[in-house]
């Protein structure tokens, strides 16, 4: 009897260990415990860039990896998951079309937590809009403002054909083409072969300047706390050109 009591007991304060360690382990990932180098594809600092420059250079090399194949695939476990449940500092935030080619998170190779994305068509946009942009300089410190343009976009051009032919866009489309009317007199003053590519491109420096002047962001970019760039992505390359802001 003896002798059949003696494992029970081992197994019972084995059990016990394990559920103590288990539990430990759980304390210190909700504490906001870093994921260990073996569960994601790259070592990530604790803390994410703090200045325009440091954001801009990550941002930039994934863009790199993503034109060269070379992805990394950063922050994108259940390790990460845990990790950001409780708090994010994103390090940038990205303002991008709806085009399903053009995903901020994966054009730049970043992972979860990384990034504030909002996507509207042609990047217009509005109170609601521009309110999300903010969010994270105003509330968190987010040091990067990313306009994105793209090549080929539909509602550039579904605007600019609108807006010279006289003949408005069915439902609240309408919205989008009277919202990128100040890109197409530009690019109707400008010129050129391809006045809807002229138009995009016009679009997102337009839209990086009106933020850049913005009431609740203008402080933060006159201290060089903010950068607000402008960039162009190539649906053919992968490659994110850089129109303006580039913080140095």
């Amino acid at each position: 009897m003896d002798g059949a009591r003696q494992p029970d007991r081992r197994a019972l304060i084995t059990g016990g260990l394990f559920v103590a360690t288990a539990a430990l382990a759980g304390c210190s990932a909700k504490s906001g415990a870093p994921a260990t180098a073996g569960t994601s594809p790259q070592a990530r600092p604790t803390t994410q860039p703090t200045t325009p420059a440091a954001a801009f250079t990550r941002l930039m090399e994934g863009n790199e990896r993503w034109v060269n194949g070379n992805l990394q695939h950063p922050d994108r476990d259940p390790d990460r998951r845990e990790f950001v449940a409780q708090k994010q500092e994103p390090f940038g935030s990205v303002l991008a079309c709806i085009d399903s080619r053009v995903p901020p998170e994966l054009l730049f190779d970043t992972g979860l937590g990384d990034l504030y994305v909002m996507r509207t068509g042609g990047e217009a946009i509005g109170p609601v809009v521009t309110g999300s942009v903010e969010y994270g300089p105003l509330t968190s410190g987010t040091p990067l403002i990313v306009v994105l343009g793209h090549q080929r976009c539909g509602a550039v051009e579904a605007s600019y054909t609108s807006l010279r032919d006289g003949k408005p866009l069915p439902g609240n489309l309408e919205a989008i083409a009277r919202a990128l009317r100040p890109a197409y007199e530009q690019a109707v003053r400008e010129g050129g072969d391809d006045p809807v590519e002229t138009m995009a491109r016009a679009q997102v420096t337009l839209t990086a300047a009106e933020l850049r002047s913005n009431e609740g962001l203008a402080p933060l970019v006159k201290k060089g706390d903010l950068a607000v760039v402008g960039a162009y992505y190539s649906l053919d390359t992968g490659k994110v050109e850089v129109l303006a802001g580039a913080p140095s």
